[in-house]
């Protein structure tokens, strides 16, 4: 399939986490790839960092909106990355350069994104992460692709 035309698909999560949603931002990022998902984050480590570690594994692409100025910042998973210089401000662009979110845990910066996700209209499922209506929660990694696939082809 086109490069242009592959479905991005947003994983978001914290910078920081435990280790069992570590475990399944990384299976997430692996099915994502394996699916032929292109997988867009912010760029930086935690959910981020093992999701794109798990894309790049399967040998996918990886988009990361870096909060910073520099490519530097970026995690070593990271194909394209993408420099805002808009600190958490930039997590509105990460979810308007997603198709579909998946969120895995995370604090406030994934709820902002989860909000933005809902105003934007862009289908949401979560793994362990905030319970707010319209984020369609998912039983294990596998669930979350899934979902994220078929809310694709609802259009």
């Amino acid at each position: 399939m086109d490069i242009a035309k592959r479905p991005r698909i947003g994983v978001i999560g914290g910078n920081r986490a435990a280790k069992k949603f570590l475990d399944m931002a990384y299976e997430v990022g692996k099915l994502i790839a394996e699916k032929g998902g292109i997988l867009v984050c912010g760029g930086r480590g935690g959910v981020m960092e093992a999701a794109c570690r798990g894309a790049k594994g399967a040998g996918g692409v990886t988009i990361g909106i870096l909060p910073g100025a520099h490519r530097i910042e970026a995690n070593s998973h990271i194909d394209i990355g993408i420099v805002t210089g808009m600190g958490y401000t930039r997590n509105s662009l990460v979810v308007m350069n997603s198709d579909v979110l998946i969120a895995v845990d995370g604090e406030y910066g994934t709820l902002s994104e989860i909000a933005y996700s809902i105003v934007y209209e862009k289908p949401i499922c979560g793994l362990g992460t905030w319970d707010i209506k319209g984020v369609i929660p998912a039983a294990d990694p596998r669930d979350a692709v899934e979902h994220a696939f078929a809310a694709l082809k609802r259009g």
